[in-house]
């Protein structure tokens, strides 16, 4: 193994015999989760740094799991799989990790002297609220730790389980502390939906979710996200899910086309090929690199922000798309205070 990749490896812990629980490092299953494994582990931080050159809004990220049953056919988390010599394809889907000591880490590393309340993102990797928190709940612990800490954070996620906390989010919103909640809601279209996300709740579920956390006084926003061309690019489509988040409430819509970064791309293309596979050769010519052709990325943003002008809709952040130029430094990235992190934004 290389000095490089040695580093990105996640460890849990120093010495496993000292900070070991029961059952620690073994796969466990529950009955409500066919097919699906978790591995309990005790992490050694929570907290991971992220570089100002990865060029994202935020220094600070939290994921309390790693691994989604979401099973998005894109989803970037996926080759942060391989750094635990599990794979990114089912793996990625059926072995869940676990950082059962999360809230405790937390707890501590926000008394640190060194700790100086910089803002928190979560759902940053893998998603925050998928079905493993509504049993493990760790997310809520979380969210619970930084509101009493004072500590501003934002999420991000795909899962509707956020609703349930509704009560820490509101409080946290309302003292300036939780800053937003983004709900990834990439197209309303039922056969697009099922075929690239199939673990996931069904959109407009996800539109009632901004609906509710708006109602409590939580800013949400919509990522309309990842945007794949050639399958939910068209202005219908992206109309549709433009006006309902705009019924819902969005607090603000910001479009992020598609990227397919090594180890992704290994997962998408045979999906594709099943699915469509018209559209495999244009993909290579599209995504010579890991984004998509600036011109395309331009007319699909664009696209976007017209139909958020059209309807009277709030815009979100302009995100700074990364090139296969100059891709983010993935080595500075994942190599934060808890030993590494891949990152990924969907």
């Amino acid at each position: 193994m290389s000095d490089a990749r040695a580093q990105l490896r996640w460890a849990t812990v120093e010495d496993e015999q000292a900070l070991a629980l029961p059952g620690t490092g073994e796969r466990i299953t529950h009955p409500e989760f066919a097919g699906v494994e978790f591995l309990h582990v005790r992490a050694k931080s929570l907290l991971n740094h992220v570089p100002a050159a990865a060029g994202l809004p935020f220094e600070w990220t939290i994921n309390a799991y790693r691994g989604c049953t979401h099973a998005c056919t894109y989803c970037f988390a996926r080759p942060s799989h391989e750094w635990l010599d599990l794979d990114a394809g089912r793996d990625f889907e059926s072995v869940i990790v676990v950082k059962i000591n999360a809230v405790e880490r937390l707890r501590a590393e926000l008394r640190s002297p060194r700790w100086q309340g910089q803002h928190v993102a979560l759902g940053t990797n893998t998603d925050p609220y998928q079905r493993a928190e509504g049993r493990y709940r760790l997310t809520r612990g979380i969210v619970a730790t930084l509101s009493e800490a004072g500590n501003p954070f934002s999420l991000l996620t795909k899962g509707t389980l956020v609703t349930r906390d509704l009560d820490l989010l509101a409080d946290a919103a309302t003292r300036g502390v939780c800053t937003g909640v983004s709900l990834s809601i990439p197209t309303l279209d039922e056969q697009v939906w099922r075929d690239a996300e199939p673990g996931t709740p069904h959109p407009r579920a996800r539109l009632e979710a901004v609906a509710a956390l708006a109602d409590a006084g939580i800013p949400a926003g919509v990522m309309v996200a990842p945007i794949m061309p050639g399958l939910s690019d068209g202005r219908d489509q992206l109309d549709a899910v433009i006006r309902g988040a705009i019924e819902a409430g969005a607090s603000a819509i910001t479009p992020i086309v598609l990227h397919l970064r090594p180890g992704v791309r290994e997962q998408f293309e045979p999906w594709l090929a099943d699915i469509a596979p018209e559209l495999l050769e244009r993909y290579r010519e599209w995504y010579a690199g890991s984004d998509a052709a600036t011109s395309l990325r331009e007319r699909i943003t664009r696209t976007v922000h017209e139909l958020v002008d059209r309807h009277g809709g709030p815009r979100g952040p302009q995100l700074r798309a990364r090139t296969a130029e100059r891709p983010a430094p993935v080595a500075a990235t994942t190599a934060g205070r808890s030993g590494g992190e891949q990152l990924a934004l969907l």
